[in-house]
């Protein structure tokens, strides 16, 4: 090699000619795949309730307990993690929660008493899920694309999905024929499996590897690891928590997860189950919302390139509210046409919120909008744990959830509203923040 070529390759601003497909994209796949892998953790927890109230006796109650610790420290934990990625890299925070994932699942094979449920799959499963978080999803785009963000938003949103897709199916099977803790085992090695992909193909930043992010006309330079983690994502916290528009946005997202993560995903299957649907079926109904999320998740990346943020929210929030009203009449012992259509209607909407929210973090916080969409999404699953345990005292006191299917489409309502009262900021200030 001669001077000048080593000169070239080893110059930190000097950009590697482009392959064909932008490396972006692979780095995109890559998290695609590893979002599916650790969306085996998020297909269990509906599918526990009977089996561990049946083997231990323990009320719902208790059981959505465990659950809404798992959603709380999911949502609490991703903002730190979006800074731990930008102090130690993605790959090795990833890493490392995809290992402590399958600990905590692994472990409740053995466990005997309530309160190892809730330390084994609320804190060790919520922590690790909290570092694989949408925060990770943000972080990768902000870092490797500067166009198209809304799109691969929406593809990388919809892994999770994909991931519920896969694994629903196949854990409902074990869960029926064999027993809960086959279905534990296999979200423990799914996690586990997905390790080696992060390590040896993620990449932290495009400069790692020579090059420009997807779209942009200049080379970005590595920034410097950030230090004192923790002080900055408490720091961008208290900074956005003076705007309003961050208030709006936590609060419409926690509407958000009450009515997906901690309602539909967690009491779906044992409210259908109430009807006399078995709960092989359920699940079945649960993996196809996951089929049209991807689509719904990926059009609407696309819709938010496209059009004014605030309005698709308000759209989405109404249509799944409006969905959420019909849902107990259509519950029953099978699968009929209405039911499959409001499968297939929520399904379009479950998250497709995701793309325009992480863009209007974009707008208003510019370099720290990853962090502060992990709070947002802290918010979002605070709302999901709410819920979570509300849905399973409801059913203990009521012995129905119907009570908890109209209160959420009365919040989508109010969502619907508080999407439409974020204030748009001048074009200006966009350009200076990003």
């Amino acid at each position: 090699m001669t001077q000048t070529t080593e000169a070239a390759v080893q110059s930190p601003g000097t950009e590697k000619q482009p392959a064909r497909i932008h490396r972006a994209w692979f780095v995109a796949a890559v998290t695609f795949v590893t979002i599916i892998g650790a969306a085996a953790f998020r297909s269990l927890p509906g599918l526990l309730i009977d089996p561990l109230h049946q083997d231990f006796g323990w009320s719902r109650g208790t059981i959505g307990a465990a659950v809404s610790v798992n959603l709380a420290l999911y949502g609490l934990t991703a903002p730190f993690a979006a800074a731990l990625m930008d102090r130690f890299g993605i790959r090795r925070v990833v890493a490392v929660a995809l290992t402590v994932i399958a600990v905590g699942s692994g472990l409740t094979v053995w466990m005997t008493a309530a309160w190892q449920l809730m330390l084994y799959w609320g804190l060790l499963v919520g922590l690790g899920s909290g570092s694989m978080a949408l925060a990770f999803a943000a972080t990768v785009t902000n870092r490797w694309f500067t166009e198209r963000r809304g799109l691969v938003t929406g593809i990388l949103t919809a892994a999770s999905a994909s991931g519920q897709l896969i694994f629903l199916p196949v854990l409902s099977w074990m869960v029926e024929r064999h027993d809960w803790r086959p279905a534990a085992v296999t979200v423990a090695l799914a996690a586990l499996a997905v390790v080696p992909f992060v390590w040896l193909l993620l990449r932290d930043h495009p400069a790692d590897v020579g090059l420009k992010p997807y779209g942009a006309t200049e080379f970005v330079p590595k920034p410097a690891p950030v230090p004192g983690a923790a002080r900055r994502t408490v720091k961008v916290l208290f900074s956005a928590a003076r705007t309003g528009p961050f208030w709006l946005l936590a609060g419409t997202f926690a509407i958000c997860g009450a009515s997906t993560n901690g309602l539909v995903q967690t009491h779906f299957v044992p409210a259908a189950h109430d009807h006399g649907m078995p709960v092989t079926a359920a699940a079945s109904l649960l993996a196809v919302i996951g089929v049209f999320d991807v689509v719904g998740t990926v059009a609407s990346g696309w819709f938010t390139d496209r059009f004014e943020p605030r309005r698709l929210l308000a759209v989405y929030y109404a249509l799944r509210g409006v969905s959420l009203l019909f849902l107990p009449m259509l519950l029953a012992p099978s699968v009929h046409p209405p039911m499959l259509f409001f499968i297939v209607f929520y399904g379009l909407d479950w998250v497709a919120t995701v793309p325009p929210t992480v863009a209007l973090c974009r707008e208003h916080y510019g370099e720290d909008s990853a962090i502060v969409f992990g709070w947002v999404l802290a918010s979002h699953q605070v709302g999901a744990a709410l819920i979570a345990f509300l849905g399973g005292v409801a059913r203990d006191v009521f012995g129905t959830y119907d009570m908890i299917w109209y209160a959420s489409g009365a919040l989508c309502a109010a969502a619907a509203l508080m999407a439409l009262v974020i204030r748009r900021r001048p074009a200006a200030a966009v350009l200076a923040a990003a």
